[in-house]
């Protein structure tokens, strides 16, 4: 089979985020195609074991970790290998390395918003694998993509598809419809979801994520920020970003067309199609997932989501409608509440109360600065964790 790619030479690539589930998997597409990738830097939180092994295949030119305690180990274990740098701002460094190209945001949480924005500033093509960025800041961000004439190419599979159908087709847009799995527990009634364990919530159906993002999805905070998401991405209001779950996650999302036609793009459940979309777009190379098989689908479903059990969704919608500095508090409030089920000390039927509480007792912000949506990230972590003590 022939590749089509435009532009064939090799691609320099920063992973930040590269010892998490995203980032190991962009380093196999990486595998698949070591003609047209090179990886020049790479980034981890603390995880400084995997990041040695990265750095003994892939011989970058320089890493970094965010935790400063990890740094001195990290140095000890690769020598002089390759530069070693540490915490944010080494981090936006790499996100601004002349060599290069494509900059891969895959880190979790707020972290992930300085090294996005330098990177924008370096002009550098960006494939955004972090929700942060674009939920708490996306005004921000967008503003700057759009004085800095930079690409931001979605890696969420909802976003990839989203961004897929629309190519030569956004001026038609009226509707963008966003699914969702509906996660493990999308059948449990009320009184089940009160009995639901740590054990339970981390067995996604249909993916393979880091369980952060499997957590979110059985809430369906997820399906919430990506609508955020959406909003910033595509410049599209509330009203015209719908959610409805697809069991099978074989349709990744459509969108509604003014003539009412529906475009829609269907794969195999496989992070790494995404992935390499981005990394090669607007071209195509040969993918490493498996190809789907319609002979073993014998239905897809579709069905409302009920907000009654799943109150996250109402909450995200909420906080993106009301703006300013609430998706960045309902991020946060969510982030503790999550880490708190993960660690045992609160029920899973607890974190959308969290939030909700947090985002009651938050005073809004309209227009804000980066300062002050850290800030209200701040705010909300402590809050949140008041609450819970």
């Amino acid at each position: 089979m022939k590749e089509n790619v435009e532009n064939e030479g090799i691609t320099n690539i920063v992973i930040l985020g590269s010892t998490g589930s995203i980032g190991r998997q962009a380093l196999e597409v990486v595998d698949k195609h070591p003609q047209r990738f090179r990886i020049i830097a790479l980034a981890a939180r603390d995880e400084v074991s995997l990041l040695q092994e990265q750095v003994q295949k892939y011989n970058p030119l320089t890493v970094a970790v965010f935790d400063p305690r990890a740094y001195l180990q990290l140095k000890d274990k690769i020598g002089g290998q390759c530069r070693v740098l540490a915490g944010i701002d080494g981090m936006c460094e790499l996100s601004s390395l002349p060599e290069a190209d494509t900059v891969l945001v895959a880190v979790s949480g707020a972290v992930g918003i300085k090294p996005t924005l330098a990177a924008i500033r370096a002009h550098k093509r960006i494939a955004l694998a972090n929700k942060e960025t674009l939920v708490a800041a996306g005004d921000i961000v967008m503003r700057l993509t759009q004085e800095e004439n930079v690409a931001i190419i979605p890696v969420d599979s909802e976003h990839s598809a989203v961004f897929q159908c629309l190519q030569g087709e956004s001026n038609y847009l009226n509707k963008i419809w966003l699914t969702a799995s509906g996660g493990p527990f999308r059948d449990f009634t009320a009184q089940e979801l009160e009995k639901v364990t740590v054990d339970m919530a981390l067995k996604h159906p249909n993916w393979s994520m880091g369980p952060k993002i499997t957590i979110d999805s059985a809430t369906l905070m997820n399906k919430g920020l990506e609508v955020i998401e959406a909003h910033h991405l595509f410049n599209v209001d509330y009203d015209l970003i719908q959610v409805l779950v697809q069991r099978e996650s074989i349709i990744h999302s459509m969108v509604e067309l003014v003539d009412g036609s529906f475009l829609a793009h269907l794969g195999v459940a496989d992070m790494r199609i995404p992935i390499q979309y981005a990394l090669t777009w607007p071209g195509r190379l040969e993918s490493p997932a498996c190809s789907l098989d319609f002979t073993s689908l014998t239905k897809i479903h579709f069905d409302k989501v009920d907000e009654s059990r799943f109150p996250c969704l109402s909450l995200a919608y909420e906080a993106g409608r009301v703006g300013g500095t609430m998706p960045a508090v309902l991020n946060a409030a969510n982030e503790i509440a999550v880490s708190n089920f993960l660690n045992g000390k609160i029920k899973f039927t607890d974190i959308p109360g969290l939030v909700e509480k947090t985002m009651s007792k938050h005073s809004l912000v309209q227009n804000p600065n980066l300062e002050t949506i850290f800030e209200s990230d701040n705010w909300a972590r402590e809050t949140c964790r008041a609450m819970i003590n």
